[in-house]
């Protein structure tokens, strides 16, 4: 009875510590998904409602189901830090392998951001950069100088070189807005522009109804003004219909970057020469597979890696203030020529 009794007790003790072994998987360290299924990669744009966005997102997606992952598209109802940070707690929870944002505070992620990565998750910025505390890498759509000093360029042109101007921005707090707009003021010290005055910077929260107030505003505040440059889709779309409900085409100019399909009417009918863009679906695809590099540990974010953006090509990873980024091609030129063509496409 007692061997039997003593078999009983060795056999116990071995179950339990096969039991043990079983429930405490290691962690791979490298990503916030422990589960075996495909990895998840979430994209946190700005706000809903917002075209350029869902067009970015719809490359985002496309891209990442391509590469066999999961995809989680989330945006606040306002373009918010506080809203995003919501969404990104929720993704922590929901262990996420990599985060992709649009970020609409530089700073105010940064606890959030940082308890994501603290957990193994990835965090790249697109579009919109949060600092470099808070992510591994930033996918910027263009050079951030040639999108600032172009719009100067144009605006230039279209006015004369003389004339008060004025910019439509989205948020107060937009990185990428406030760095072009810092390169227009840069590109304006230029001895060529010393009769072009920059009157005022307004923001119409990347909100059409916002926007179109703002629009109004600065009319009724300048009634010399000559042009606006509105850096944001929402806005200058905003701006395209207050010019032409009021008849203004030919007296006050107007440029900046919009989305062709919701600019072809203004374009045509001359109230905006011309404005710039690159395609939204190219920039969300270049988010993902920048995520996808990231969650497969591929890259690291370090200056000087080679990238594979697949159809997009090859780029290296170069400097970004105190952090790192990749960079896409110069802004494209949409006019009368090319508005036919592409007003389809996005």
């Amino acid at each position: 009875m007692k061997k039997f009794t003593k078999w009983v007790g060795l056999l116990v003790l071995v179950c339990m510590l096969a039991a043990c072994s079983q429930g405490a998987p290691e962690s791979n360290g490298a990503s916030g998904n422990t589960d075996d299924g495909p990895k998840k990669y979430a994209f946190v744009f700005k706000n809903t409602g917002n075209p350029y966005g869902e067009k970015m997102q719809e490359g985002f997606e496309s891209a990442v189901k391509e590469l066999g992952g999961e995809v989680i598209l989330r945006s606040p109802d306002q373009p918010t830090a506080e809203g995003q940070i919501q969404i990104i707690e929720q993704l922590i929870t929901q262990k996420v392998d990599v985060i992709a944002v649009a970020g609409n505070d530089p700073d105010a992620l940064e606890p959030a951001l940082k308890k994501a990565r603290d957990q193994g998750i990835k965090v790249l910025s697109v579009d919109s950069a949060v600092n470099a505390d808070s992510r591994d890498i930033h996918v910027n759509q263009a050079n951030p100088e040639r999108i600032g000093r172009v719009q100067i360029e144009a605006v230039s042109e279209m006015i004369g070189g003389e004339g008060q101007i004025a910019v439509l921005s989205a948020t107060s707090q937009a990185t990428n807005q406030n760095e072009w707009i810092e390169w227009m003021k840069k590109e304006l010290e230029k001895e060529e522009y010393k009769n072009i005055e920059l009157v005022k910077v307004a923001y119409g929260d990347d909100l059409r109804d916002k926007s179109v107030s703002e629009t109004e505003a600065l009319l009724k505040s300048y009634p010399d003004l000559k042009a606006i440059i509105a850096p944001t889709t929402v806005g200058i779309a905003a701006a395209g219909k207050v010019l032409t409900d009021k008849g203004l085409e030919g007296e006050v100019a107007l440029t900046g970057l919009g989305l062709p399909s919701e600019m072809a009417t203004y374009i045509e009918s001359g109230v905006s020469p011309w404005m710039y863009l690159w395609n939204p679906i190219d920039v969300g695809k270049a988010a993902a597979y920048t995520a996808y590099e990231l969650g497969e540990g591929n890259i690291s974010g370090e200056l000087e890696e080679k990238v594979d953006l697949r159809d997009l090509g090859e780029v290296e990873v170069v400097e970004d203030g105190e952090g790192a980024q990749i960079m896409l091609g110069d802004p494209f030129k949409f006019d009368k020529e090319n508005i036919d063509e592409w007003k389809d496409v996005y």
